[in-house]
This record gives structure tokens, C-alpha cells and sequence, in this order.
């Protein structure tokens, strides 16, 4: 399945999702065997008669020789035939597909004239100048999107962004948070895939990076549970098995789990400090929610957020 890769503009197609590389197996090699000194008459003594030579013997030795050269020929043929297939293309060994959703070819959007990149070092409040907007990961293919979470013009109340949070008093408390930190607006995205797994995404976006460490620092996402809980979901633990190497050096992330028992559903959350933007991804499905698709979800939004 394919995994896309963000580019900047103008747009660069995204990457294939690196294919199983096949082995190539190189032919034995036999070792010719070491010449004796003196050639064959070396062993016969000095005044013996030459030996006769066994033309029966002789013959035998030859087919069976063309035999084994025959076996050995078809035997390298068939090797090199396995080895230079596809994985897919040989019986038992074709590579199940891992759940990863097909996005959209996914493009930054292009900077006002002479605006740095959010982590250059001539930007030092670590600004997003893009529009918001278009830095919220699209929708991948057959979702159905939410278009609730679009807001008006594009930017989401922050009430409705507060909804996702099962408390009144957490709420009330995160809210006068955000009012305390300068929040300036809200870019959401939200959609159903066909497996009934439930994608949001929250951009947050406060004036300096120096503001969203504070946020997130204090108290919020730093420990091994969050202070506020998301609806639906009894409790979070970090979740120790999402990929290490997905990690961009500039944007920190915490990434959570509900753990078992959970109830109808399960919920993953990822929360991401990526210079003057706060990101918040959740993802919920009945039973269980895919780790996959969601590692994939916050790694594409990360490298939008770059």
C-alpha cells in the first residue's frame, strides 16, 4: 500500500511504500581440485608398465558426469527464476497487506514571499506563515469527511473542539487555558474510513513556540496519562509501541493508548508541539482502533507540520 511523503511547492509525488526486496542467490562455486605435481604418471613407479585404461569405466564416468551438469544447469535456472520474482509472486511468501490508508499526493502550501520555514533559525518564534488551513492532513481515499469539524471559513469554535473531552470541569478548565495562552484559532479535519475508524485532527494555533511548550508542558501531555480525559476513552497510557523512528527533531510529540478493558470502543491520541502550532489527533473505532493507520495519520501530519 502506499505511504505518502509531504514536499514542499511545488509538489514532488509522494513515495511508494518500500517493496520487499528480493535476495539474490549466487551459483555455488566449486573449487577446482589442486593439480599433482608430475601429472599422472607420477605415481607409477619408475620401471612399471602403463596401466590399462577401463573404457566401461570410462564411459560411465561421462554420463554421469552430463547427468549432474544436466541437474545442475535446471537446478541454477530455477533458483534465479524464484529470486528474481516479486515476493508476492511466489506461493506462501506474499506480504499481507499492513491496513495503511491511500492519501492524497500531500503538498506543503507555499510560504508568503520571503517567510522562513517554521524551524529555520532566522524564525525564531518558530511561526507557521502558511495558511493553517491547508497544513490539516486531507482525507484519505474512500473516507467519508466530516464536515462539521470544517467550522466557518475554515476555522473551528473552540467549544466544539473542547466537546471532545468527557468532563464539564475539564472543559471549562482547558478552555480558560487556551484563552490564557493566546489562542488565536482552530484548523480542523475530521472523516470515517469504510472500517468505521474515526479520524480527528485539531490545529491549534498560539503566537510563539515558546507558548505551546508551556502548554504542553505543563501538566497536559508530559506524563505517562493526560490530565484531561477524551470522551469515550476510561483512561490513556502512553503507547510504547509506536515507532521511534517516525520522530522529526524540531516537533515533540506524546502519543496514548486506552488500555484494556475498554469499553465499546477503543481511542488513540497524539499530541504534537510543532513550533507556534499545538496539534491534537484522536482516533476511535468500535472494538479496537488500528495501530497502523493511526502511526501513519500522526507521521503525515508531523512532516506537514515541518
Amino acid at each position: 500500500m502506499t505511504e505518502q511523503q509531504t514536499t514542499d511547492h511545488p509538489a514532488v509525488p509522494a513515495s511508494p511504500p518500500g517493496a520487499v526486496a528480493t535476495q539474490q542467490v549466487a551459483a555455488p562455486v566449486s573449487e577446482a581440485a589442486p593439480a599433482v605435481a608430475g601429472g599422472p604418471d607420477a605415481f607409477a613407479g619408475a620401471g612399471s608398465p602403463p596401466m590399462k585404461k577401463d573404457r566401461r569405466v570410462l564411459r560411465a564416468v561421462l554420463r554421469w558426469t552430463a547427468a549432474v551438469a544436466v541437474f545442475a544447469a535446471v537446478g541454477a535456472s530455477t533458483a534465479f527464476g524464484i529470486t528474481s520474482m516479486d515476493r508476492t509472486d511466489v506461493p506462501g511468501l506474499a506480504t499481507e497487506a499492513d491496513g495503511r490508508w491511500t492519501f492524497p499526493e500531500i503538498v506543503r502550501p507555499p510560504l508568503p514571499s520571503g517567510s522562513p520555514r517554521p524551524f529555520a533559525e532566522a524564525n525564531v518564534a518558530g511561526s507557521h506563515h502558511a495558511d493553517l488551513r491547508a497544513l490539516v492532513l486531507p482525507a484519505p481515499a474512500g473516507a467519508r469527511e466530516d464536515k462539521a469539524l470544517r467550522g466557518t471559513d475554515g476555522w473551528l469554535p473552540t467549544e466544539d473542539f473542547l466537546a471532545e473531552y468527557t468532563s464539564k470541569q475539564d472543559r471549562k478548565e482547558f478552555g480558560q487555558r487556551l484563552t490564557d495562552h493566546g489562542l488565536r484559532h482552530i484548523a480542523a479535519r475530521g472523516w470515517t474510513t469504510e472500517d468505521g475508524t474515526h479520524t480527528r485532527i485539531y490545529l491549534l494555533h498560539f503566537d510563539t513556540a515558546t507558548v505551546v511548550d508551556d502548554l504542553g508542558s505543563n501538566k497536559f501531555a508530559s506524563f505517562n496519562s493526560l490530565e484531561y480525559a477524551v470522551r469515550d476513552a476510561h483512561d490513556s497510557v502512553m503507547d510504547s509501541a509506536f515507532p521511534g523512528e517516525a520522530r522529526i527533531r524540531d516537533i515533540s510529540r506524546s502519543v496514548y493508548v486506552e488500555p484494556k478493558p475498554y469499553g465499546a470502543q477503543q481511542v488513540r491520541e497524539a499530541y504534537l508541539r510543532a513550533g507556534d502550532v499545538f496539534a491534537v489527533i484522536i482516533q476511535s473505532r468500535k472494538g479496537t482502533t488500528p495501530a497502523v493507520p493511526f502511526q501513519q495519520t500522526v507521521t503525515l501530519q508531523t512532516e506537514l507540520l515541518d
